[in-house]
């Protein structure tokens, strides 16, 4: 472990610092580039911007610019370390868009006292940028964040913690249903954990079917229930009138566990009560609530997924937020609605069940991948996710009313 931390400095420090650069797209070698990049040249486009906003997409990067901003409230699986810590972790999410999207990205941390504060500060640089990814803030103020953000400004926010990890697990989830001979509409639902990224998981899986009342969340005091005088706004959302109270009371005969909590969490005694070929989605990181074998060895019939690269069925939110963006950006998109929420989980989906390449296989380390219960959810280098999502999000963005561009790219004719 000491020498991948090792690994880890060495790739983050050498050659150069960071992970992340600033490219030129226009030549600049003679007095004439200059004199159109700079001074006098530079004051046509800013009259056309000044005379149409609009412009500033045909001037400028603005379209294909998505800022990650973060204050370091939630960073990964290490807590609240403050927003200067977790740049490394925002220039991930810079290069990340740029490695599988082509977007332009830059990552900006915010010091702020208040929630206030962060969201006028987001709010008023917003109009340098085609889209916000927010990132890594804690619950419940993320939730109050993006929704002020979301009215606040005329283009996308969209708070990854929450919404790419519910869409990739939704994905996952009604293909492994499907595998098991389950329908979401009858299966019964344990989700481990209660916070930003619990909750935008049920209420996606709502969306594509589950009832709210056969889901069963808990969090650290145990099942969220209507008796209950200690929940914030979202957990009621939740609330289920039940006799349950533990983790062990809510897994008797479900099909579905989800957790979104922390590690070692589901003990093997749990998962035995489980009905019949049941899903598990361990997914916290970088230690799942059950090891994959430990998993195994209790039931043979079982779907496992975690949210690691070195298992099968890894719930990544790569797999979705850089095309979701891509094919917002590429539609001039206000918003990220559940239309276009909905229309990535179908695209990443059924990607799954087709015939996987020899580039995928390669770049995965395995010999061969079918659709099944090792495979519910594509590799995140299957370059078929960037022309499928971001197809399937722009005409969910059309369809819905959001976009500005009102027919898709041409490039998206191609396969």
């Amino acid at each position: 472990m000491s020498d991948f931390r090792q690994q880890a400095l060495d790739y983050h420090s050498k050659p150069t610092p960071g992970k992340i650069s600033i490219a030129l797209s226009k030549p600049a070698e003679s007095v004439t580039d200059l004199a159109l990049a700079y001074s006098p040249g530079v004051a046509e486009p800013v009259r056309e911007i000044a005379a149409d906003p609009d412009a500033a997409y045909k001037y400028t990067g603005k379209g294909n610019l998505v800022a990650v901003i973060s204050n370091g409230t939630a960073i990964l699986g290490l807590g609240n370390l403050g927003p200067l810590a977790s740049k490394p972790v925002m220039e991930g999410k810079a290069l990340l868009f740029k490695r599988f999207a082509n977007i332009d990205s830059i990552d900006i941390e915010v010091k702020h006292t208040t929630t206030e504060e962060f969201i006028n500060t987001v709010a008023c640089i917003a109009d340098t940028f085609g889209g916000i990814n927010l990132e890594d803030i804690k619950a419940p103020e993320c939730f109050e964040i993006e929704q002020e953000l979301i009215k606040r400004c005329a283009i996308p926010v969209f708070h990854d913690d929450q919404h790419g990890t519910a869409i990739v697990t939704a994905a996952g989830m009604l293909n492994a249903l499907e595998i098991q001979g389950k329908c979401i509409e009858e299966a019964i639902i344990v989700c481990l954990g209660a916070g930003a990224a619990a909750t935008a998981c049920m209420q996606l899986l709502i969306k594509c079917g589950a009832k709210r009342e056969r889901i069963y969340m808990l969090d650290r005091k145990g099942v969220i229930h209507t008796r209950r005088e200690d929940l914030t706004s979202h957990k009621k959302l939740f609330a289920n009138n039940t006799d349950k109270r533990t983790l062990e009371d809510a897994l008797d005969c479900a099909d579905v566990f989800i957790g979104v909590s922390g590690p070692n969490l589901l003990p093997p005694e749990a998962l035995k009560l489980m009905a019949p070929n049941p899903i598990v989605f361990a997914c916290s990181n970088p230690d799942p609530e059950i090891k994959p074998e430990l998993a195994h060895q209790v039931r043979d019939d079982l779907i496992m997924a975690t949210g690691r690269s070195d298992y099968p069925n890894q719930v990544n939110n790569v797999l979705c937020f850089p095309f979701i963006f891509r094919g917002a950006l590429d539609v001039r998109a206000s918003r990220i609605n559940d239309e276009m929420k909905i229309a990535a989980v179908d695209a990443i989906r059924n990607i799954a069940k087709e015939k996987v390449s020899k580039e995928v296989l390669a770049a995965s380390n395995i010999k061969s991948l079918s659709f099944g219960k090792d495979y519910i959810i594509p590799k995140p280098m299957d370059p078929r996710l960037l022309n499928r999502v971001a197809k399937a999000v722009a005409q969910a963005a059309i369809d819905s009313g959001v976009a500005a561009i009102k027919e898709l790219p041409l490039g998206y004719m191609k396969e």
